[in-house]
């Protein structure tokens, strides 16, 4: 074993005793951050994984069986409002976003080298101003499309990266969770996704590979890019990769038939193309990252492609040196982006109907360091964007400057979980309880200047609470569920292709549980490898995955 792999196996044992990394971090230990790749990461990075679209048997795509948040947001009023998630990756500063001129001298003396010149600020009032860099936002903030909530972080707060990027995308602070928020939600909403996935991706993911928010325990729930032109040539022309130039040689054949299975994969492909050329941009973009996410993701709103959620990603916010110029560009980006998105959607009218919120794995210490930068901190402002807000203005209170944690950094004030919860109950209109479960806990809502009434539905039911799952022992693969009542089941094994292999069961099965040996059941012979069984019982279909060994 190499030192590199012996290094973060001793931190992914730390991280899952619960330890955390000091505030000081060492360089060691930051190049090592951003060295590694876990399996999820290099997955996402060959381009094969489509966010569960995988093409089953050649069948078109049927939208999933009702469960009780299907039928929550089926007839909730939010039915045509969008949320887009902007990830300011790296950690962003936030005392140099929204500067806190009511404590200027406090500010500037502990950052001598990064400050903002207090006479440069465009004040939101007289307590906080933004930079120079970031003035296009002066027309959202005049026109009531913009809010701040100050102070975001949790308990705690984990200053690596990975670990604090999984906290966030999770919800769980305390334990290692391997599933997202948004996942988790999806997941209960679409409970024959591997078999029958919805006819519209339910979330798109620019960058970000390797973050689990749109993660379940079988599928991630988002048409995942690395890139805004790899999405780009997917909006265009419905493909991903080019199968026309390639050599003309045996390498060329397998090359062309490697990317056709590739673009098989991605069976959104097509739905994406049909909403980019229903519309069109109504602003010229910033040809910058950012500016080229958010023109496509207008484009898909706007060509009614249907997806609710969309994240777009922005690096470069680790601003350990030499942060002025770098700090000043990422918000450039950011508030030009912003500007031009909502003038976009405004052109047609659905400028109320969008809600975007940034968010950062942390912020930075209150002081700078010696070169130029600043180092991981913890709280930090999250911004809030769309004409939904009805009104301008700051949520929660800006930490105090002259009262920082133990380890010298801004104390928070407003959970992040907090605005996911408002975000999920007031904006998407997701029923409390519900969002309650996926948040491990009752989360208090921040007022936005939105709300959701009620569902539109009068009753949900009881929470589907099917439990199923592939065991195994002594080389032998089981599938176990328990009954709820007495019902005919079908259960069919599928092969990775979608193909069916055969019948685990076509009986009446009596209320109670079950142990079901695969192998045996089939009657034939199971190549070792991933297979996908669908449970049928009262108009209810549930899928997953299982390995036959």
């Amino acid at each position: 074993m190499c030192n590199h792999d012996h290094k973060n196996k001793k931190r992914a044992a730390a991280i899952k005793k619960g330890i955390s990394p000091s505030a000081k971090i060492t360089d060691d230990h930051h190049d090592e951050e951003h060295s590694s790749w876990n399996r999820r990461s290099f997955l996402r990075a060959l381009g094969l994984v489509g966010g569960g679209s995988i093409a089953l048997g050649g069948s078109n795509l049927t939208a999933s069986s009702p469960s009780r948040m299907t039928a929550a947001l089926a007839n909730a009023a939010s039915e045509d409002r969008v949320l887009v998630l902007v990830r300011l990756k790296g950690g962003n500063d936030g005392l140099n976003t929204i500067v806190p001129i009511y404590d200027y001298d406090f500010y500037a003396g502990n950052r001598p080298s990064v400050r903002h010149q207090e006479n440069s600020l465009y004040q939101l009032n007289s307590d906080f101003g933004i930079p120079p860099s970031m003035q296009p936002l002066q027309s959202l903030w005049g026109e009531g499309a913009m809010k701040v909530i100050h102070g975001v972080g949790y308990p705690d707060q984990n200053l690596s990266h990975f670990r604090s990027s999984d906290i966030w995308a999770s919800g769980q602070s305390i334990e290692v969770e391997d599933t997202g928020v948004l996942g988790r939600y999806f997941e209960g909403l679409y409970p024959d996704f591997l078999i029958s996935p919805p006819e519209i991706p339910p979330a798109i993911q620019i960058g970000s590979i390797g973050n689990l928010i749109f993660d379940g325990a079988e599928s991630s729930y988002a048409f995942s890019v690395a890139d805004p032109q790899q999405l780009s040539s997917i909006a265009e022309n419905g493909v991903i990769h080019d199968v026309t130039d390639v050599p003309g040689c045996t390498f060329g054949e397998q090359l062309e038939f490697m990317r056709g299975i590739t673009n098989t994969t991605f069976t959104y492909a097509g739905v994406i193309n049909e909403a980019y050329e229903a519309a069109t941009n109504a602003v010229e973009y910033q040809n910058q990252s950012l500016g080229r996410q958010l023109a496509i993701v207008a484009r898909m709103i706007k060509g009614g492609l249907g997806t609710k959620v969309y994240l777009v990603t922005l690096g470069g916010f680790d601003t350990h040196a030499n942060q002025v110029e770098v700090h000043n560009n990422r918000m450039n980006q950011v508030a030009q982006g912003m500007k031009d998105f909502y003038e976009d959607l405004a052109a047609s009218g659905m400028q109320d109907k969008v809600m975007s919120m940034t968010f950062s794995e942390f912020g930075r210490r209150i002081e700078e360091n010696g070169s130029n930068g600043t180092d991981h901190g913890a709280a930090s402002p999250v911004m809030v964007f769309g004409d939904g807000l009805q009104g301008n203005g700051f949520v929660g209170s800006h930490p105090d400057l002259q009262n920082p944690d133990a380890n010298g950094n801004l104390q928070f004030g407003t959970d992040f979980r907090s605005v996911y919860a408002t975000m999920m109950k007031e904006w998407l209109c997701i029923d409390g309880g519900t969002v309650d479960e996926l948040l491990f806990g009752d989360y208090e809502t921040v007022d936005l200047g939105f709300s959701c009434d009620s569902l539109g539905v009068t009753d949900l039911g009881q929470r589907d609470t099917f439990q199923h799952f592939g065991t195994y022992s002594n080389g032998r693969t089981y599938l176990e569920f328990t009954m709820p009542t007495t019902a005919k089941v079908d259960i069919t094994l599928f092969n990775i292709l979608g193909q069916p292999v055969g019948t685990l069961s076509n009986d009446f099965l009596m209320e109670g549980p079950y142990k079901i040996d695969v192998q045996e059941q089939i009657k034939k012979r199971l190549f070792t490898g991933q297979y996908i069984y669908q449970i049928s019982f009262a108009g209810r279909k549930y899928s997953k995955s299982i390995l036959i060994r």
